[in-house]
């Protein structure tokens, strides 16, 4: 049974990515995601913050810090003992134990300074970098046009400085997501990931106070993210990732005969524990056997070539009442 794919431009040996969390923030998780067959490992995100932590530098990037200094110093702190120092020795611990791909992960919303940081990050072992990027409008007063540039000054500005692939961690939250998608693609991004699940407040009703307890996804939120692969799949030249509700075997079959290349899994394994992947991958390969399936390659992308299937994915409306 093949489960290789390509992603990224790498070869991993099966299509199941741990992605960026806090299990993946030190060597012991790492070392269990390997060990029960991960196909490769987003780090946890090293922040840019982290790596331009200078008063200056961050009352210059955004006012915020102007008005409470105090966050400066709770920056400083978190960036002497998660920074980027513990990072490339992460890298290098992981890298020795393992031939699993490490993908380095950056949280980032300018492509200020801190892009040359990205060569370290490949000179300690990374076979690629992905990028976090969350530019969220909430000031009116920044056009649709000026948000979607910044993403592409961002990959241009790291693609600078490295030669390992860089891939885009991407949300859903796009005027035109398809042209967003194609410009990334033409920045030469190496992939796209399907999509960042970002902080969702709550809001209490007994305390009537602002809480954050829908951190993990659901099964069910796996249809966001299946809908654009199925529709940039056949389109685009990187590669995809499909991220966000895939808690079982079923959903990774979902993304692949979507099109992506490989898939990113993150509360199941908070759910179940990392040796769930092992589950996925044994189920990801019963059904391959029901099916006369011998590779990832026969089924992939399957549906998304269907006739009609761009049609389908995109109907945003009910034609009959079904609920």
């Amino acid at each position: 049974m093949d489960l290789t794919t390509k992603y990224m431009g790498l070869t991993l040996k099966n299509p199941i990515i741990v992605s960026s969390s806090k299990l993946t923030s030190d060597i012991k998780n790492i070392k269990k995601c390997a060990d029960v067959g991960a196909g490769a490992i987003v780090l946890k995100s090293l922040f840019e913050e982290q790596l331009i932590a200078d008063s200056n530098a961050l009352m210059d990037q955004d006012m915020k810090y102007f008005w409470f200094p105090e966050a400066i110093d709770h920056i400083n702190k978190h960036s002497k003992e998660h920074g980027l120092k513990q990072m490339l020795q992460l890298i290098k611990e992981a890298k020795d134990y393992s031939d699993v791909p490490i993908i380095s992960s950056i949280n980032c919303m300018t492509s200020h300074e801190w892009p040359q940081f990205a060569k370290s990050l490949e000179d300690a072992g990374a076979d690629g970098i992905e990028l976090n990027i969350a530019i969220f409008p909430f000031d009116k007063y920044v056009a649709c046009g000026d948000i979607a540039d910044q993403y592409i000054e961002i990959v241009k500005s790291v693609k600078k400085y490295v030669t390992i692939p860089v891939s885009v961690k991407m949300g859903s939250y796009f005027t035109n997501l398809l042209q967003m998608a194609h410009r990334l693609d033409d920045a030469e991004a190496d992939a796209l990931v399907l999509f960042n699940r970002y902080y969702r407040p709550d809001i209490d009703i007994e305390t009537e106070t602002i809480v954050r307890e829908n951190i993990l996804s659901g099964p069910q939120e796996v249809s966001r993210s299946l809908r654009w692969v199925a529709l940039l799949s056949q389109k685009l030249n990187c590669d995809i990732a499909g991220g966000t509700g895939i808690h079982d075997y079923k959903a990774v079959v979902k993304q692949l005969l979507a099109g992506a290349d490989a898939t990113q899994i993150c509360s199941t394994l908070y759910n179940n524990g990392l040796s769930y992947i092992d589950t996925i991958l044994f189920d990801l390969q019963k059904w391959m056997e029901k099916h006369n399936y011998k590779a990832i390659s026969e089924f992939k992308g399957k549906v998304a070539r269907q006739t009609d299937s761009d049609k389908k994915f995109e109907r945003m409306q009910f034609i009959k009442k079904e609920i």
